[in-house]
C-alpha cells in the first residue's frame, strides 16, 4: 500500500483527532494532513466527506472517507496489519478492548464541564471527571503498563489524547489528577515517551492557552 492517497483533516487541539494520528503513526503511514479550523468555519471539503457529523477528524483513504475517531483507528488497524495489531486478537479481550475505549469517550463531557463552567460554580464539577478515571485506573489498568498489559493498543490510543488535556483541566479546576489516579498518571507519562505519541500530539501548554483565551472570550475566566 505504499501508493496509498491517506488524508486527516482534523483540529490540533482535538483529543479525537489525536487519536488517530497515534494510530497512523504506530502503523507508521505516511499521510497528508488538512487543519480544519474549528473556531471559524468548517471547509467545504470536511462538508462534503462528512456531511452527516460534520466533525473532525475525518480519514480520507483514496477517496474514501471513514469518520468518527474509533471507527478509524479500528479500519487503520485492519487495512496496515502487516504492522504489531492494535486490537487483541481473541475475539472477548478484542470486545472488552472496544467497551474500554467507548467509555473514554464519556470523559469529553465532563472535561468540557471543566473548562466551560465558570471558578464560582465549579462545585463537583472535577469530581465528575475524576471518578470515572479512578475507575479506569483500578478496572481497566491496574499495575499494568498500558492497558492491554504489555503492549501499547486500541484502549491506549482511546484515551491519550484526554491525557494531553490533563494539564488544563488541573489548572483550570485547581486539582491534581495525579494525586487521585498516581497510576494513571504514570501510564500517561509512559505513553509520551512513545515517539508515535509525542510526535503525534500538541503541547498540553499550548491546549491550555487556547483554552484561557476561549474561556475569556465567552465569558467563564
Amino acid at each position: 500500500m505504499e501508493n496509498d492517497e491517506v488524508i486527516l483533516l482534523n483540529f490540533w487541539p482535538s483529543m479525537f483527532g489525536m487519536r488517530v494520528r497515534v494510530a497512523l503513526a504506530e502503523k507508521e503511514i505516511k499521510y497528508e494532513y488538512k487543519e480544519e479550523d474549528l473556531f471559524t468555519a468548517k471547509s467545504p471539503l470536511l462538508l462534503k466527506m462528512n456531511p452527516i457529523h460534520k466533525k473532525i477528524p475525518v480519514l480520507i483513504h483514496n477517496g474514501k472517507t471513514v469518520c468518527e475517531s474509533l471507527i478509524a483507528v479500528e479500519y487503520i488497524d485492519e487495512v496496515w496489519n502487516d504492522k504489531a495489531p492494535l486490537l487483541p486478537s481473541d475475539p472477548y479481550e478484542r470486545a472488552q478492548a472496544r467497551f474500554w475505549a467507548d467509555y473514554t469517550d464519556k470523559l469529553y463531557d465532563y472535561g468540557r464541564k471543566i473548562w466551560a463552567t465558570k471558578r464560582e460554580e465549579f462545585e463537583g464539577v472535577t469530581k465528575d471527571l475524576i471518578d470515572p478515571l479512578k475507575l479506569l485506573e483500578l478496572e481497566v489498568l491496574g499495575d499494568k503498563p498500558y492497558f492491554g498489559g504489555e503492549s501499547f493498543g486500541f484502549v491506549d490510543i482511546a484515551l491519550i489524547g484526554f491525557y494531553c488535556w490533563f494539564y488544563t483541566y488541573e489548572n483550570v479546576g485547581n486539582f491534581s489528577i495525579e494525586a487521585e489516579c498516581p497510576k494513571l498518571a504514570a501510564w500517561g507519562k509512559r505513553c509520551m515517551q512513545r515517539e508515535s505519541v509525542s510526535k503525534s500530539v500538541p503541547d498540553p501548554h499550548k491546549i491550555y492557552e487556547v483554552l484561557l483565551e476561549f474561556r475569556k472570550n465567552y465569558g467563564v475566566e
